[in-house]
């Protein structure tokens, strides 16, 4: 069978690379709001690492296909996942050999950056090309949503403005906080409405540990929190108060944790595209949140 480009791109998930994009989009606009702080910030070094985090998210998510599919937690029974694998669009294989290649180009992409701006690099990297390949194994034993959160928000946005400026900039961490709140209820969205299915394949989520009940509770702090860690960043001087206008955004979060408090375990579809709308609430959120860094620089 032969595949089209688009086919190619569709097994990455790209919908889903907000998670990966935004946390450095935020790094690279919190850069600009404190550039008077540094000696010299690389700009095309921010946007190379923008780019590499996108990669390692698009090896990560052909890879956990192939690993979904290969011990049985995507079946054809499976709703939201990812059907290339199980309707036959692509052997399994071909979900791993692409998953590898990025892996391989994002990592090359990242030794490239680690010449030019430290060693600290390194060991960013590491940690990030091990959660890209192993996310899966962790997600089976509940640990998913804590590996989404030191990557998809700390680690990215660390090592964005390492590359930029040949420093750790531990505020960065604390800044892409509330990003990254966020993007874990995008994997808890979708693990809570798997949670029938998942519990069949005799793995063990997050959201299964906690059930139906507590998976509501944990998305609603997460959603909540994120703009609670906003309001706090301000108040401690390290956003612009400008930044409180993601508050413009609360409606959306607000729409998205009444879909999640109607999930129940036996009815996944009441939740299908869960996952899809809070990964559309971390693009705008970060999004307003970025765009007021860069305009609060004329403030």
């Amino acid at each position: 069978m032969s595949h089209t480009a688009k086919d190619w791109i569709l097994l990455t998930r790209p919908w889903s690379f907000p998670a990966s994009a935004m946390p450095a989009i935020v790094a690279i606009s919190y850069l600009f709001f404190r550039q008077s702080e540094f000696v010299s910030i690389n700009w095309y070094y921010g946007l190379l690492a923008l780019l590499g985090a996108v990669i390692f998210q698009a090896s990560g998510n052909s890879t956990s296909d192939y690993f979904d599919f290969k011990y049985n937690v995507d079946t054809k029974e499976s709703l939201g996942t990812n059907r290339l694998l199980v309707d036959g669009v692509f052997p399994p294989k071909s979900a791993l050999q692409l998953g590898l290649i990025l892996l391989m180009i994002g990592s090359l992409l990242g030794i490239f950056l680690m010449l030019h701006s430290g060693w600290n690099l390194l060991w960013i990297g590491i940690i990030g090309v091990l959660g890209s390949f192993f996310y899966c194994k962790l997600k089976y034993i509940a640990l998913g949503d804590l590996l989404i959160f030191i990557i998809y928000g700390p680690l990215i946005g660390l090592g964005t403005a390492f590359v930029m400026t040949g420093e750790l900039i531990w505020t960065v961490v604390l800044i892409t906080i509330p990003v990254a709140f966020l993007v874990v209820n995008i994997l808890h969205a979708n693990n809570t409405r798997d949670i029938r299915d998942d519990s069949k394949a005799n793995i063990k989520t997050q959201a299964i540990l906690l059930g139906e009940r507590g998976s509501i509770i944990q998305y609603i702090v997460l959603a909540i929190g994120a703009y609670i860690g906003v309001a706090l960043l301000v108040a401690f001087g390290l956003f612009h108060p400008l930044t409180l206008s993601v508050f413009i955004t609360f409606p959306i979060a607000l729409k998205n944790i009444k879909q999640m408090r109607t999930a129940k375990v036996d009815k996944p579809e009441l939740i299908n595209n869960l996952d899809e709308n809070s990964a559309k609430l971390v693009m705008i959120f970060s999004v307003i949140l970025s765009l007021s860094n860069f305009a609060a620089v004329w403030l």
